[in-house]
């Protein structure tokens, strides 16, 4: 499995047979095998985790599909605006929380509902179980009310369970330093609930240190998570 951290939330993954692309908004694309179907994840609307761009990929180099995370809505004058055409149009499926599809040969989705919008992601494909968490995150925020942070809680240990005792041989997970040390609840949570091989950190803002933070509170994870330092880096997992 080679990685590349893209930009923020966005990451190449190229698996033997396919490659998986996650919200890919910012960032160079290294060049893309046309020996291998392609799979492109946008899990939900926000700037920061969609481009219409996206489509462009559909260049008839390689068989690919599209899944978009509900909210990402494929209307006529959405269609028009991205420049879609009915071709690319039917090779996107907009996916719900709780949903399974195989939009490829030997690849199966699932998708988890998020804390904030859209879903998140758990692709297996030649063996591997890649989970990309999207905006599925414990969000608690300092000064919010306290109902509310007490009721985000709730939401996303419900969400999660589905991974719970769950093989992941690697998982993206946000780890976003906004929140200080409360930044640490979601990938801690995650990584006790799963049985996560690798985890790269996402959604950092370019704040790359705040690993070595979150590794610090919790050296445990250390063997486990693999430090992003810079946009473009690349990760041969065995």
């Amino acid at each position: 499995m080679t990685v590349t951290f893209l930009e923020h939330s966005g990451f190449l993954v190229e698996l033997p047979a396919v490659t998986l692309l996650f919200d890919w908004w910012k960032g160079d694309l290294p060049p893309l095998s046309e020996e291998k179907n392609l799979l492109v994840c946008a899990s939900h609307r926000h700037p920061d985790h969609f481009d219409p761009k996206i489509f462009s990929l559909d260049d008839g180099r390689r068989e690919i599909r599209f899944l978009l995370g509900k909210g990402i809505r494929l209307t006529g004058r959405n269609r028009e605006r991205w420049g879609l055409s009915e071709e690319t149009a039917g090779k996107c499926q907009v996916l719900s929380s709780g949903e399974t599809v195989s939009p490829l040969p030997g690849v199966a989705v699932e998708t988890l509902p998020s804390t904030d919008e859209g879903v998140a992601f758990l692709v297996t494909a030649d063996g591997q179980a890649v989970f990309h968490a999207g905006d599925l995150n414990w969000w608690h925020w300092e000064g919010e009310d306290p109902a509310w942070n007490r009721n985000m809680a709730v939401d996303f240990q419900r969400y999660a369970e589905p991974l719970r005792g769950r093989r992941i041989d690697l998982a993206m997970l946000p780890l976003d330093p906004r929140l200080g040390a409360d930044g640490f609840r979601g990938p801690r949570y995650f990584l006790e609930l799963a049985d996560i091989r690798r985890f790269l950190p996402m959604h950092q803002w370019g704040d790359f240190s705040f690993t070595e933070k979150f590794l610090a509170a919790y050296p445990q994870f250390a063997a486990r998570t693999i430090p992003v330092e810079r946009r473009g880096q690349q990760f041969t997992l065995e």
